[in-house]
C-alpha cells in the first residue's frame, strides 16, 4: 500500500509542446490538455513552445520595443497615456505602481488596445476609456508592425483559450464569443538595470496579478519573472527561446470557482548593466462579455463564490487602481 500524500506545490514553471494539440490526432489533443489543466491548478503559469508564431516575429518585435524605447523622450511624452481618456501610448519611467504600497515600478511601457473611432459600438455607447491608439510621428513603420504582432498573438491567444476551456471539460469554443474582438492589450515594456539607489521594496515590476483572462508573455533573453508558487515561495521563469509564458488573470477564479487561480508575480532586473525589454499581450474578452462561474465549476448548491462581471468594467477598475487614473 502507498500511503497517500498531498501532492507537494511546484517547485519550477512547466514547459507545454503545442505541437501535439494543432497536429489532428485526438490523443495528442488530449494529453497537451490535461498538462494545461495542471499548470493552471499550479503554479498558474506554463510556458509553451510549438505555438505557431515564428523566432523571427517574435524577435522582430524585441527589436520594435528597443527602437520605441530609444526614441528622444520628448517624442514619447507626447504619445503620454495620462493624457488622454483611452490611457493609450507611452507610459513613463515609474508611472504605475503594481505591488499597492510599495514604491513605483522601475519600468517604461507603451500600450495600444481596441482602436475606436467615432463609429466604433465602443464610442456610441460611451465605454470608459474607449478612444484611438497613439503613435510616434517620427517612426512611421512602427505602427504597422506592431500591429500585425499583435493580430498575430491575439489569434494564440484565442486557440489557447479553447485548450483551457477544454482543460475545464467546457466546450472548445466556450469563450469564443467574447474573443471574436477581445478587448486586448499589447504592451511592450522598458526595465533598466537596477539602480543601487532603489527605494525598499522597489521592483521593476511590483508583486501583482494579471487582471483579466490570459497573458501571453514574450521575454527577452535577460530574465527576472519571478512567480508565486502555492505554498507562497518565489520560483524563477528563465527565458526559454522560442516560448511564450502564460498565466491566467483575475477573471478565471470566477470562472472556475477558485480551481484556477491568478498567480502572484513580479519582475526584477538584476543584472548590472543590462536593459531587459518584454511584450506582454493580454487577451481579455470584449467589454460586455458576462464574466461568470462555468457549468462544470459550478458547486453543487449552485452558489459560486463570486457575482457575475462585466469584462470591461472589471479591467477599467484595476487599470485606474494602478495607474491612478481618474474615470472619464
Amino acid at each position: 500500500m502507498i500511503t497517500y500524500e498531498p501532492p507537494s506545490p511546484a517547485k519550477e514553471v512547466p514547459l507545454i509542446d503545442l505541437g501535439p494539440a494543432f497536429s489532428g490526432d485526438p490523443e495528442g489533443k488530449k494529453a497537451v490538455v490535461w498538462e494545461i489543466h495542471k499548470a493552471c491548478v499550479d503554479p498558474g503559469f506554463f510556458y509553451i513552445k510549438n505555438h505557431g508564431v515564428s523566432q523571427e516575429v517574435m524577435d522582430n518585435q524585441l527589436k520594435l520595443a528597443a527602437q520605441f524605447f530609444d526614441l528622444p523622450l520628448e517624442e514619447k511624452l507626447e504619445l503620454d497615456s495620462v493624457k488622454e481618456a483611452s490611457t493609450r501610448g507611452y507610459e513613463k519611467m515609474a508611472a504605475q505602481t503594481l505591488d499597492e504600497g510599495s514604491p513605483p515600478d522601475l519600468k517604461e511601457g507603451f500600450m495600444s488596445s481596441v482602436d475606436a473611432d467615432e463609429n466604433h459600438r465602443y464610442t456610441k455607447l460611451n465605454v470608459p476609456g474607449t478612444g484611438r491608439n497613439q503613435w510616434p510621428a517620427s517612426f512611421p513603420e512602427f505602427q504597422p508592425k506592431y500591429e500585425a504582432y499583435a493580430d498575430e498573438v491575439l489569434e494564440l491567444g484565442r486557440r489557447l483559450a479553447g485548450l483551457v476551456a477544454l482543460s475545464l471539460e467546457l466546450p472548445e469554443d466556450y469563450f469564443a464569443k467574447g474573443l471574436e474582438e477581445p478587448l486586448h492589450y499589447c504592451r511592450i515594456l522598458k526595465y533598466p538595470p537596477m539602480p543601487k539607489d532603489a527605494a525598499p521594496n522597489q521592483l521593476g515590476a511590483g508583486a501583482h496579478t494579471d487582471w483579466g483572462l490570459l497573458t501571453l508573455l514574450l521575454q527577452d533573453d535577460i530574465g527576472g519573472l519571478e512567480v508565486r508558487s502555492a505554498d507562497g515561495q518565489w520560483i524563477a521563469a528563465p527565458p526559454i527561446p522560442g516560448t511564450y509564458v502564460i498565466n491566467l488573470g483575475e477573471m478565471f477564479p470566477v470562472i472556475t470557482n477558485d480551481l484556477y487561480k491568478a498567480t502572484m508575480h513580479r519582475v526584477l532586473n538584476n543584472h548590472s548593466d543590462k536593459t531587459r525589454y518584454s511584450c506582454p499581450t493580454f487577451c481579455d474578452p470584449e467589454y460586455f462579455y458576462k464574466v461568470e462561474c462555468a457549468p462544470s465549476c459550478m458547486p453543487a448548491d449552485g452558489k459560486p463564490k463570486y457575482p457575475p462581471m462585466t469584462a470591461g468594467e472589471h479591467l477599467r477598475a484595476q487599470f485606474e487602481k494602478t495607474f491612478g487614473v481618474a474615470a472619464q
